[in-house]
């Protein structure tokens, strides 16, 4: 009878170990990236760029042979148009893209041309030592060009001439 006790007693405790043991560690990818509003319609980042914060973004992984979507989270701008994705699983051979969803400026939200969405790799496999993936800036512009946008791209092409 003690035996079986004491045979019980170490299951109890080995049990638990070997489930530890065989189940992957969980270390959550952080995705970051941020929205910005183009009031220059530049299509890309200016010195006249502000940051829109309660963006609403989606990151979303598809199947990479059926191009089926296998995984979905939701993210939402803070004051800064940063936002933080935390992600759980390794989505190995998945391709996994931020995209926006919705732009809560009233004057700033029409997508720019080519920056509605931004790849991540979310795999522990590729050689990446941090867990932190860092998404390429994702954009709005405004309906018409603010006042000095001339100025401020007309710096760009003085830049362009120099080289």
């Amino acid at each position: 009878m003690a035996s079986s006790r004491i045979a019980l007693v170490l299951f109890m405790c080995v049990l638990p170990a070997m489930i530890a043991a065989i189940r992957p560690e969980k270390n959550p990818f952080s995705v970051k990236g941020r929205v910005f509003c183009d009031p220059c319609r530049a299509t890309f980042e200016t010195s006249a760029t502000t940051y829109i914060a309660g963006a609403e973004v989606i990151l979303e992984c598809s199947d990479r042979a059926t191009n089926e979507v296998v995984y979905t989270k939701k993210g939402i701008t803070d004051s800064t148009g940063t936002y933080i994705i935390t992600v759980n699983e390794d989505h190995k051979d998945q391709v996994c893209n931020a995209k926006l969803v919705n732009s809560n400026h009233p004057t700033c939200n029409e997508v720019t041309p080519g920056r509605d969405q931004a790849r991540v790799i979310l795999t522990g496999y590729n050689g990446i030592a941090s867990n932190d993936r860092f998404a390429n800036a994702m954009g709005y512009m405004t309906q018409d060009v603010a006042s000095g946008c001339a100025d401020v791209l007309k710096q760009y092409q003085e830049f362009d001439k120099e080289d």
